[in-house]
């Protein structure tokens, strides 16, 4: 889904201009943030519960209705606000239309929560694939007949309607004529935390728009949101993915130290070693990268993208720590960790504003090093491992995708032909890097070589 939508993206970059980009950037934080207090809470309280009923879900249904409805005549009544901030008065009728998702959206909660909790991400591939196919070839037939930014709400609120319907049709559950007070409260007291810790978290990822848009112009949040799309695509996707995935799996030991340390720790080398290498590589050839999917008109992206990459690359550890402290049931403990974070993290973006987008971009680098520390610190003590074990874990492929980035970058330069750069680039990245693991003994390579011939093995049986 998120190739799809990665997909209809680079290919309405080259329509539409960095500006219209940069409008709905400047947007997308208030969805983003009404998203998480409708959903992050309450949706991981029932996946994590191992008896939840009916009358849970009913109660979460019709909760999230009712919150979605009141959210969205707030963010109705302050648009005119919101376009006077970042004095851009198309953004009241742009808002308004555009934040209809965050109500349509909350009709598909508690599908979405069953399915993951039932590890059953098939049926959810197949509702996610086919609304973002559906909704980007009716993003790009607007911009293509002149929509300008329309084509994107249209794309976007598209997307919410056709992803809603399908999981409805794809899923037998259904409503009660129910809500339980007794069940709200008990979900509402391991939800909550995980609801400000949500919100707090999408309101960092969301505040660099939020002061690029204030403080510069809309097409420079326009590069800002390309760069950080494209960067960010395979560090979120994975991260997504293994968050899902990992967390109901662990919630099921979440009483077996041993076992859950050990799973934790596997989790988070493998990842180290095909994360780190990748973000890298990224860095190293944001240039061709940026000039070959969406066109020299975006060159300013591919410079933000440099440093954007390098703080995405630590993102799928972060998840993978804040799940271990989920499945615990220390959401006390993760709300401490988040606000912590978020402390260090917002430091570092309001002290490089001054300096413009590129050195705050490079300030979220150190940024996340710092506060993987503290979440790591946390989670060492919930599984009974030292900090120094697991930051030794991750030194070989950090090290070892450190090494390659300085080599492709080098290598490139040398190179006038962006197809060339690109081709060279990867060839040269690849070859360093498994060599490099296989002489340093690197034992996640065997197990993903092993893994390479299971998917082979499963498609080839597939077909």
């Amino acid at each position: 889904m998120q190739g799809v939508h990665f997909l209809v993206t680079l290919v309405l970059a080259r329509i539409l201009t960095p500006d219209d980009f940069g409008l709905i950037g400047m947007l997308l934080v208030f969805i983003s943030v009404s998203q998480s207090i409708i959903e992050t809470g309450f949706s991981l309280a029932l996946i994590r519960k191992q008896d939840r009923s009916n009358v849970d879900n009913s109660t979460v249904f019709y909760f999230s209705i009712v919150t979605s409805l009141l959210v969205y005549l707030l963010l109705y009544a302050i648009a005119p606000w919101v376009a006077s901030f970042y004095r851009e008065p198309q953004l009241t009728e742009l808002m308004r239309v555009l934040c209809i998702a965050v109500f349509i959206n909350s009709f598909s909660v508690i599908q979405r929560a069953l399915y993951t909790a039932a590890v059953n991400f098939k049926t959810q591939a197949k509702a996610t694939t086919i609304a973002a196919i559906l909704s980007g070839v009716l993003g790009i037939a607007a911009a293509m007949k002149g929509a300008g930014v329309w084509a994107l709400v249209i794309q976007f609120l598209s997307n919410s309607i056709f992803n809603t319907l399908l999981l409805w049709f794809y899923s037998s559950w259904r409503p009660l004529l129910v809500f339980s007070w007794k069940s709200f409260k008990e979900l509402y007291l391991f939800g909550f935390n995980l609801m400000l810790v949500g919100v707090l978290e999408t309101l960092y990822q969301n505040s660099y728009q939020i002061f690029i848009g204030k403080f510069f112009s809309a097409a420079s949040l326009g590069h800002f949101t390309q760069a950080k799309t494209i960067a960010n695509f395979p560090s979120s996707n994975i991260s997504g993915i293994l968050s899902r995935v990992t967390y109901p799996i662990m919630s099921t030991i979440q009483d077996d130290n041993e076992r859950l340390s050990e799973v934790y720790r596997r989790l988070a080398r493998l990842i180290a070693f095909g994360v780190f290498p990748m973000m890298c590589g990224l860095a190293a050839l944001s240039v061709p990268t940026i000039h070959f999917l969406i066109g020299s008109k975006w060159h300013f992206a591919a410079i933000l993208m440099v440093p954007l990459s390098f703080s995405f690359m630590f993102y799928p550890i972060h998840s993978i720590n804040m799940n271990v402290l989920q499945v615990k049931g220390k959401s006390k403990l993760y709300l401490k960790s988040e606000i912590i974070k978020k402390v260090i993290s917002f430091a570092f973006l309001v002290g490089t504003i001054p300096f413009g987008i590129v050195v705050m971009c490079y300030g979220r680098i150190v940024s996340s090093v710092l506060t993987l520390l503290v979440n790591m610190f946390y989670t060492s003590r919930e599984v009974n491992i030292s900090l120094f074990t697991l930051i030794r874990d991750l030194l070989p492929s950090l090290s070892l995708s450190l090494g390659m980035f300085f080599v492709v970058f080098l290598t490139i330069n040398e190179l006038g032909n962006i197809y060339t750069q690109l081709a060279v680039g990867i060839a040269v990245g690849v070859c360093l890097y498994i060599g490099g693991a296989y002489m340093m003994k690197i034992k996640e390579l065997k197990y993903v070589y092993n893994l390479t011939k299971k998917l082979n093995y499963g498609i080839k049986r597939f077909y």
